[in-house]
C-alpha cells in the first residue's frame, strides 16, 4: 500500500489571501490524477502554513475556512484522503473545541500544526490539552515548518535562504523545545510527525548526545532522564519529496524504518516518482521499504 504522508490542498479563499500560493494548490482533480499515475492509494492533506490569516483577520478564521473546505473533499473522496485539521491557535479555548468538532463531525483523523507561531513553539502550555486529547484518542500530529517569521527571519530576509535554512531550523528548534520541556518524555504516546526529516535533528544526533553528556557532568543542564536521541527515536519524520540518500541514511540510523514516512510534498514538489524511487533504492529490506512507503501510516490510521 502506498500512502503519502505529506501533501497539500488549499481552498481559493486561503490562496487569494496569501502572497505565495497559486491556484495549482486548489486542484484536487489534478492531485487525484497524479496519485493514480503514481499508484498512491491514500494521501494526507495537511496545511502548508500560509500568511492568509493576516488578511482574513485571524488564524481562527483561516482555520475554520480550511477545515470546512477540506471536509468536503474528505466526504467526496473518503478512501483517497486523510484530513489533518488546522487549529485556531490564537484562541486556546477554541482549540480543543475545534479539534473535537473536526474529529467527531467532519471526518478528520489528524492535526496539522506549524513548528511555531510568532515565536511561540509547541512546548507552550496552551498545547498541552491538545497533546492530552491526541494521546487519549490516538490522533497523529503533523508538524510543518512555519513560513511566517521563522527563526532567524528578524535578521535575514532572503527569498532563498529563508525557505532553505530558516524553515528547516524552525522545525529543528520546535523538536528541541519539545525535548527540553519534557513533552516528548511526558507524552510518549503522542505521534508527532515532523516534515522534512525533522529539520536538522537527524544530523545533530551525535552533537545533542555528546553535548548533553558533557553539560550534565558539569550539572549545567537539567536531567532529561535519557539521552536526547532516545526521545528523538519516538518521533516520526516524513521525507517531504526528498531524494537525497544521505538524509534517508541519517533518519534510518536515528529513528529506524518504522518511524519514517514517505511523503511527496505535493504540489510544492512534483517529482513524485523520484521520491518513491529514492526509497526503493535504499539498501534495506523489502518489508522496511514497504513500511516507509505506506505500511507505517496504514497501521497508524488502521487503513
Amino acid at each position: 500500500m502506498l500512502v503519502d504522508a505529506h501533501s497539500h490542498w488549499l481552498p481559493d479563499e486561503i490562496i487569494s489571501n496569501s502572497h505565495f500560493f497559486h491556484k495549482g494548490w486548489a486542484d484536487i482533480e489534478g492531485q487525484l490524477k497524479v496519485m493514480d499515475q503514481a499508484g498512491i492509494d491514500t494521501a494526507v492533506l495537511s496545511y502548508p502554513t500560509t500568511d492568509a490569516h493576516l488578511k482574513i483577520g485571524s488564524i481562527s478564521a483561516a482555520a475554520h475556512i480550511y477545515n470546512d473546505n477540506v471536509a468536503r473533499i474528505l466526504k467526496a473522496h473518503p478512501k483517497k484522503f486523510i484530513g489533518a485539521a488546522v487549529l485556531p491557535v490564537d484562541n486556546s479555548i477554541d482549540m480543543l473545541e475545534e479539534l473535537k468538532r473536526v474529529i467527531n463531525e467532519l471526518g478528520f483523523k489528524a492535526v496539522s500544526l506549524a513548528s511555531s507561531y510568532n515565536g511561540i513553539y509547541l512546548d507552550d502550555k496552551m498545547f498541552l490539552p491538545i497533546y492530552k486529547e491526541a494521546e487519549e484518542k490516538d490522533i497523529p500530529i503533523f508538524v510543518h515548518s512555519q513560513i511566517v517569521n521563522p527563526i532567524g527571519f528578524e535578521r535575514v530576509k532572503d527569498p532563498l535562504l529563508t525557505p532553505v535554512i530558516e524553515y528547516v531550523f524552525d522545525t529543528t528548534i520546535s523538536v528541541g523545545k519539545l525535548l527540553m520541556a519534557d513533552i516528548l518524555r511526558q507524552h510518549p504516546k503522542v505521534k508527532f510527525i515532523f516534515a522534512h526529516f525533522g529539520g536538522a535533528i537527524c544530523y545533530l544526533k551525535q552533537r545533542f548526545d555528546a553535548t548533553y553528556q558533557m553539560l550534565r557532568g558539569m550539572n549545567f543542564v537539567k536531567d532529561l532522564q535519557a539521552l536526547p536521541s532516545d526521545y528523538f527515536k519516538n518521533i516520526y519524520v516524513d521525507t517531504s519529496g526528498d531524494t537525497t540518500k544521505a538524509n534517508f541514511l541519517l533518519s534510518l540510523e536515528l529513528m529506524g524504518p518504522k518511524h519514517i514516512l514517505w511523503g511527496s510534498d505535493w504540489p510544492a514538489k512534483q517529482d513524485v516518482a523520484g521520491g518513491i524511487k529514492a526509497v526503493k533504492d535504499l539498501d534495506i529490506s523489502e518489508s522496511d521499504k514497504e513500511n516507509i512507503l505506506g505500511g507505517n501510516l496504514a497501521k497508524m490510521f488502521a487503513l
